[in-house]
């Protein structure tokens, strides 16, 4: 799995880019929480749940329904996005199964159940270009750096592309607004 560490920064890119119009920052919050949701899974290791089983690691929590439900709770269940619902729903949905997206990059584990319950396969994308983190203590070991590099080079340096890119495509927008005609007078 990617680790903690970046699974935010997928949201954290899309609220940057699209800036606090769109995504205010209570909203942001709200999807650097998702991101990191799906991971609650691990606690099915502490109930004797199979890691391969569809309540396993990687698997319903990390699905596109679960996404989805995890969207529609917080949008019922908080005064997060009243606003803009569609906008709410989309972001939440998005930053919770990026988490799913991330770990299919990585190379280890079974795989990611992205169409539980539906389906009990698991998948992985083609690149495996992260390093799979090891869980626990284990993390603050040579190991984990090298999974640190690789996360810098494969969700870091992108997500700050997209951020950077969405930030000044909006200060050009902004720069370049055509004004209003006023009436003749």
């Amino acid at each position: 799995m990617a680790t903690i560490f970046s699974h935010p920064a997928v949201p954290l890119a899309v609220g940057i880019a699209l800036g606090r119009g769109v995504i205010p920052s209570r909203l942001l919050g709200f999807g650097l929480l998702c991101s990191i949701l799906p991971d609650v899974d691990v606690l099915a290791f502490k109930l004797g749940i199979p890691y391969g089983a569809m309540l396993g690691h990687r698997g319903f929590s990390h699905s596109i329904l679960f996404a989805i439900l995890v969207a529609v709770a917080f949008r019922i269940g908080s005064k997060v996005g009243r606003e803009h619902p569609w906008t709410t729903l989309l972001f939440l949905s998005f930053a919770t199964i990026s988490h799913g997206l991330l770990d299919a990059l990585t190379n280890g584990g079974l795989g990611i159940g992205f169409f539980a319950p539906f389906s009990g396969r698991r998948y992985f994308f083609p690149a495996d270009w992260i390093e799979v983190s090891p869980i626990g203590a284990s993390f603050f070991s040579a190991r984990g750096m090298v999974v640190l590099k690789s996360e810098l080079l494969a969700v870091w340096l992108p997500c700050a592309l997209v951020a950077v890119l969405g930030f000044a495509l909006r200060l050009q927008a902004r720069s370049v607004r055509i004004p209003e005609d006023k009436p003749p007078g």
